[in-house]
Order: C-alpha cells, then sequence, then structure tokens
C-alpha cells in the first residue's frame, strides 16, 4: 500500500493505494494516527482503495475514534464501489463521516 500526504484547506489528506487488510494496516494505522496528532483535520482518500478487510476497517475506526478524543476530526473520501459496499454492510457508513469526493470531505471539515 501506498499512502501519499497532503493539505488542502488546512485539512491533512491521506491519499491511501491499493489492498488496506492484515498486512497493510498496521502501517496505516500508523500513518493516520501520525496525521492526527495535535488534533488535526484528516480525511482518508480512499479513491485508489480496491480493498477493505476487517483489519482495514478498524483502521479506519480507530482513526476516528482518536479523532473524537483529542478534538480533531476524521472523514473518509472517494470509496470505490466494492468498498463503499463493505461499509455500508460493516454500519460504518452510519457511524464514520464518507464523503462521495475528496473535495467534499475537505470542505465538510475545514
Amino acid at each position: 500500500m501506498d499512502i501519499t500526504e497532503s493539505t488542502d484547506q488546512g485539512v491533512k489528506v491521506a491519499a491511501l493505494k491499493g489492498r488496506l487488510d492484515t498486512a497493510t494496516a498496521p502501517a496505516a494505522e500508523a500513518k493516520m494516527l501520525a496525521l492526527l496528532e495535535g488534533g488535526a483535520k484528516v480525511v482518508a482518500d480512499l479513491g485508489d482503495v480496491h480493498y477493505v478487510s476487517s483489519a482495514g476497517l478498524r483502521v479506519l475506526l480507530k482513526a476516528a475514534k482518536q479523532a473524537k478524543a483529542i478534538g480533531g476530526s476524521f472523514a473518509i473520501a472517494s470509496p470505490q464501489a466494492p468498498v463503499r459496499e463493505v461499509l455500508e454492510i460493516s454500519g460504518f457508513d452510519k457511524i464514520l463521516a464518507i464523503h462521495p469526493t475528496r473535495d467534499a470531505a475537505v470542505t465538510a471539515l475545514a
């Protein structure tokens, strides 16, 4: 998995590419938690993630909980259809902020 960082309107964006699974979850979690330090606003752009496992879901949930605990914000952007389906089946679409595009997510958090 590749993770590219950028900042847009004061919001940190982590663009993930590849699979978010057991093998890649530890690195993704470390990156998300590091970006959230200091109560930052963070968007996880999943536009190039084609698969997410339960380990990947745990990373997203942990990032959202950490953001809430430290006064930051966390949102998901651009999930592809298979990833969105996993988010919906697992009920994560009810507890995480999910936006159709990166721009929409950044605007919501900015």
